[in-house]
């Protein structure tokens, strides 16, 4: 693991924006870099803050590339994939949350930190056959929210920004929760204002 985190490092220090599009990617299909995206994003920003726009979009990009992979993998490859991959108990819960919440659940885990099981969530929407184009929105405006929070933070806070992403991490998630209901609720709000509009006239 450290040898891969010093990896990722360095191709974003060679890089730049174009290093953390690749570590994203990377992070969300075939590895696994545990808050790797949100450290290195940090640091870009730290050290050229007036593209703190860039390093959010090209995270939000290279994040949803690789999801969007993963779900057209598991999607091919079934729920022996998904059977395979994690534990019982978890497959289960997850199941009932996609179940009852549909992408918005993806969404959400999109913006919380680990150890939320995003993967879990790409997995489960991929194997049910979910519309791809619906999925894919979930995902980037859930990582769009969560690099848009942390590149505020690394301009506020400096190199302490990720310090207090853990100290607060509860809060922090709460506060992006809110921000998805809110969001899911005033586009439910519109859509049916449009179906009373349009069956008015």
């Amino acid at each position: 693991m450290k040898g891969l985190a010093f990896w990722a490092q360095s191709t974003v220090a060679a890089w730049g924006g174009m290093g953390l599009l690749l570590i994203a990617f990377l992070d969300c299909s075939v590895l696994s870099l545990p808050e790797a995206v949100d450290l290195l994003l940090v640091w870009l920003v730290t050290r050229n803050e007036s593209a703190v726009a860039y390093y959010v979009t090209v995270a939000t990009l290279g994040s949803l590339a690789g999801t969007m992979v993963l779900f057209w993998i598991t999607r091919k490859g079934g729920e022996a994939f998904l059977r395979k991959r994690f534990a019982a108990h978890r497959v289960e819960r997850g199941m009932a949350l996609f179940r009852r919440y549909g992408m918005g659940i993806v969404a959400v885990s999109a913006v919380l930190p680990p150890p939320t099981p995003v993967k879990l969530f790409v997995v489960l929407a991929g194997v049910s056959g979910a519309s791809a184009v619906r999925f894919g929105l979930a995902v980037a405006a859930g990582r769009l929210l969560r690099f848009t929070i942390i590149g505020a933070l690394a301009l506020w806070f400096g190199d302490e920004a990720i310090g207090y992403i853990k100290e607060h991490a509860l809060t922090l998630g709460l506060l992006a929760l809110a921000a998805v209901l809110a969001a899911t609720l005033a586009y439910v709000a519109w859509r049916r204002w449009r179906r009373q509009d349009a069956g008015g006239i």
